[in-house]
């Protein structure tokens, strides 16, 4: 093996990295000769002047090929030839794209087909049940193999020669995994569950109410009442109960009357044996396959079809309590790049750098995924397709949405029209420091060139909560009505809010807590030192804004029944007693669970929390700025006017309703204290302190 190695770094440049001591720059009067071995044929070079001390560069004016065996003859040296940043060339993307072949497995009764795509190897076999055999090249570098006979449930992985040496490694695009990712799996879907159609109980983003969900936290406590703890089976379970007989699980969300359960990752990541997964724990933002549900919440991971059938039926039993599902995806990195197959199948191709070489690393893991490039944005499409044909989602949220670039989402947007079905789209528009321009990035200020795609409310959140990286810091419903000049704006669905005037209503997505960073009750903890009671108040008028804001609420698990992780801000690996939701403490707070549930309800079953343009919302939606720091807004239907007032106070406040007439009280987090007063006739009512309150009256 030489001790040398020589880099392509474009079809026409050599890039040798060499000591300046090094006795072979002496030859430098001597410019090497390409030899490219399977034509037997040689390529004149010559010496680029401008030389550095770690590295020689040759240029030549013939242009080299890709995926060949190549020496650089130096002297008596002979140098290997690599591809190197070739393959980040605008070229190299144009030239080896090949986005109208399927890659991947493909298994029936009758055969096995293998594609995968590696330009720069010169060799690849696949390794089926430990037999080798060779696979063929096409011109833009499609290796592929069809065998005869029924393959399913068979192992399988390739064996290719890249950068010289032959390393072992598994499909990116692989359907099905053996326990602990150690090798791909043939699956043959005509054997594995059928899902039913099902058409989304929504017609319109803003008619969704979103409930995020993490599959092992869900089911894993002990008076969850579900038998199959901390796994896909134990989501399908119904009619399970606490040991005092309160909902639980599936039956409990079902209950609450939330539209869509968002799911933390499901497909393959690492950090948790799939073996022995009571030892470990992740929220799953550590992908290992994109295409293979995650194996450690499977009754049986050892087998490849249990985990697909077990997602499956999680996804059955939501649909048909109709209950839609929404992915959380993470196509914006890996878990460790330089172990990734996509690292090892094409170096270099799928991960952002920098112009200096340097990997990018928006993501803050290490690495960032090259969305932009055609390849890239291929295997995202292609994940995307699959998930939505194969186990029918109704929606996707992007991890570090920022971090993808806006053509690869509005393809995804374009892809997702094609369903009968209605799929929400959105994700974390954080504007990340990422190696692509600004103006290409999926971030919350281009909302308006991804129309039909959903944003994270960050500056909803921090009004009513406080600055999310200040701990100290109060907003509006733990502040005596902090940030109460925002409120008229960021409750007509930041319509009026400064950057986000290009936006639909249906991309502000209202949230005040999230599995990121601490639970609103944790928060509270922090900020705000008064007596428990307080801040469950404090709690209620945030989630009630959440809830009856424009544009689409989104609650964390648990937020209906204050939701602690004992001040861990960042618990994606803190195990189960921190993460788990408490099913005791849903019992202890069902009060609270029944006011949120009221909210819910009030806004499925009016329109006018549901507005769909901002035409509509000038139209309907009117603040009033008379009774500041309480905050109060009507809303004018066809049928009904609704009066909503917020106190963020501990006093109480005698207010004018918006007409005369007989208003009824829809719902309040204080209900109890306002048992003999349901109804109220006139044009004054008071508002006791912490309420949040909403009449109605009929026209």
């Amino acid at each position: 093996m030489s001790e040398y190695t020589a880099w392509m770094d474009d079809y026409h440049l050599i890039t040798i990295p060499i000591d300046e001591l090094d006795p072979l720059r002496k030859q430098t009067n001597n410019p090497p000769i390409i030899y490219w071995e399977k034509k037997q044929t040689y390529f004149q070079t010559e010496f680029i002047e401008e030389t550095y001390s770690h590295a020689v560069q040759v240029k030549h004016h013939e242009e080299l090929p890709i995926g060949e065996d190549l020496v650089l003859l130096w002297g008596e040296k002979q140098i290997p030839i690599h591809p190197r940043n070739i393959v980040r060339t605008k070229e190299f993307d144009e030239r080896f794209a090949v986005l109208d072949v399927e890659l991947g497995p493909l298994c029936t009764e009758q055969e096995a087909v293998f594609r995968v795509w590696t330009p720069i190897a010169t060799s690849v076999e696949v390794n089926v049940e430990g037999n080798l055999y060779p696979m063929n090249r096409s011109e833009k570098g499609v290796w592929t193999l069809s065998l005869a006979g029924d393959w399913h449930g068979c192992s399988y992985h390739f064996e290719a020669i890249i950068h010289g040496k032959k390393i072992n490694v598994h499909d990116p695009y692989a359907k099905g995994l053996s326990a602990n990712s150690e090798t791909s799996i043939l699956v043959d879907f005509s054997r594995t569950m059928q899902l039913d159609e099902f058409q989304t109980p929504i017609e319109h983003p803003v008619d969704a109410v979103i409930y995020e969900l993490h599959v092992r936290d869900a089911t894993i406590h002990p008076n969850s009442g579900i038998v199959n703890k901390g796994k896909y089976l134990g989501l399908t379970e119904k009619n399970t109960t606490t040991k005092n007989g309160y909902s639980t699980g599936l039956t409990y969300i079902k209950e609450l009357s939330v539209t869509h359960i968002q799911l933390l990752p499901i497909n393959d990541f690492a950090r948790v044996s799939d073996l022995e997964s009571e030892s470990d724990y992740n929220w799953g933002y550590d992908p290992l396959f994109f295409q293979v549900p995650e194996g450690s919440y499977s009754v049986l991971p050892d087998r490849a079809t249990a985990r697909i059938n077990e997602l499956k039926k999680v996804i059955q039993a939501f649909h048909d309590e109709e209950l839609g599902i929404i992915q959380d995806v993470v196509l914006n990195h890996v878990f460790i790049m330089e172990e990734s197959v996509f690292e090892k199948l094409v170096p270099g191709y799928f991960f952002r750098y920098h112009e200096n070489g340097t990997l990018s690393n928006g993501t803050g893991v290490g690495n960032d995924l090259a969305t932009e490039r055609k390849m890239v944005r291929k295997f995202i499409l292609d994940t995307i397709d699959f998930w939505l044909r194969e186990y029918k989602v109704d929606g996707f949220r992007f991890d570090l949405m920022g971090n993808m670039d806006i053509e690869t989402m509005q393809q995804i947007k374009k892809r997702c029209l094609k369903e009968k079905r209605t799929i929400l789209l959105f994700g974390e528009g954080w504007d990340l420091a990422t190696a692509i321009p600004r103006n290409d990035k999926a971030i919350s200020a281009h909302a308006d060139r991804v129309k039909g795609i959903g944003f994270f409310n960050d500056y909803f959140r921090d009004t009513l909560k406080g600055k999310l990286f200040d701990a100290h810091d109060t907003g509006y419903v733990n502040g005596n009505g902090h940030n109460y000049e925002r409120l008229p704006a960021l409750l007509s669905g930041g319509t009026l809010v400064e950057g986000m005037d290009q936006h639909d209503i249906g991309q502000t997505i209202n949230y005040v807590e999230c599995h990121d960073n601490h639970t609103l009750w944790d928060r509270l903890a922090l900020t705000n030192k008064e007596d428990s009671d307080t801040r469950k108040k404090m709690h209620q008028l945030a989630t009630a804004l959440t809830i009856l804001s424009q544009g689409v609420p989104f609650l964390h698990a648990g937020q209906e029944f204050f939701r602690t992780k004992y001040g861990v801000e960042n618990s994606y690996i803190s195990g189960d007693a921190i993460n788990q939701l408490d099913w005791s403490r849903r019992e202890l707070e069902d009060d609270n669970v029944q006011f949120v549930k009221k909210l819910i309800l009030l806004r499925k079953e009016n329109p006018e929390f549901r507005l769909r343009t901002k035409e509509e919302i000038s139209r309907r939606f009117h603040p009033s700025n008379e009774n500041e720091p309480l905050f109060n807004f009507t809303l004018l239907g066809d049928k009904k006017d609704f009066a909503i007032f917020i106190n963020p106070t501990a006093l109480e406040k005698r207010v004018k309703l918006p007409a005369p007439g007989n208003w009824k009280i829809s719902v309040s987090n204080l209900s109890k204290e306002r048992t003999n007063h349901s109804e109220i006739s006139g044009e004054f009512i008071t508002v006791l302190g912490y309420e949040a309150v909403v009449f109605e009256k009929n026209r």
